[in-house]
């Protein structure tokens, strides 16, 4: 594992333990030689996550789209800023470069994205951890409504446990560490190659 993408909030929400948790995060991930992938603004939780991972001595690599790159405040100081056209292209272009995926508290955009890797993760399309870093509680609820999927029989077993959710960023990184993938058939793969 090369290399964590980090999704969060653009702006720094309502709690001190928010930025608390960036903090901890950008230091553990450049402690760790683990390198930052995140959406490359310089204001909320993704500055404060970059500016922790690079003054800790990590890399930090940004993908923002042109649209967006004024409004999110473009962050100029970290080791690689990706320019894209659109969303899409900026989501793809971060699930590439990232070996792992990890939401820290955010809005709509940050769950968004987040749910989307973990769908491509049931899917079968990647193989690697997706993880919830549960500060203050803040992800409970969600956490609470993926059983809920489960018992209801929306959502597998197997599925339910790629979800991965700690509060502690080192107990999350080392399930990162250890984790191997559920045997989850990709639906793209044709009945030939299964």
């Amino acid at each position: 594992m090369d290399r964590i993408c980090v999704y969060c909030g653009s702006s720094s929400g309502a709690r001190s333990a928010y930025q608390e948790a960036a903090v901890s995060l950008g230091r553990t991930l450049a402690e760790r030689d683990l390198g930052l992938v995140y959406g490359g603004g310089n204001v909320g939780l993704m500055g404060t996550v970059a500016d922790a991972t690079l003054e800790a001595g990590g890399e930090a690599h940004g993908v923002i789209p042109d649209g967006l790159r004024e409004r999110e405040i473009a962050h100029e100081g970290l080791t690689e800023l990706d320019v894209v056209d659109s969303m899409h292209e900026r989501k793809r272009r971060m699930v590439d470069l990232a070996d792992g995926f990890v939401a820290l508290p955010g809005g709509y955009g940050t769950l968004e994205e987040f749910m989307e890797v973990l769908t491509w993760t049931q899917l079968g399309l990647h193989a690697n951890p997706c993880g919830l870093l549960d500060v203050a509680d803040y992800y409970a609820g969600l956490a609470t409504f993926f059983d809920h999927q489960r018992e209801e029989g929306f959502v597998s077993a197997d599925h339910r446990s790629i979800v991965l959710i700690e509060d502690d960023t080192d107990e999350l990184l080392d399930r990162f560490a250890d984790y191997e993938a559920p045997p989850l058939k990709n639906v793209l793969d044709s009945p030939d190659e299964t």
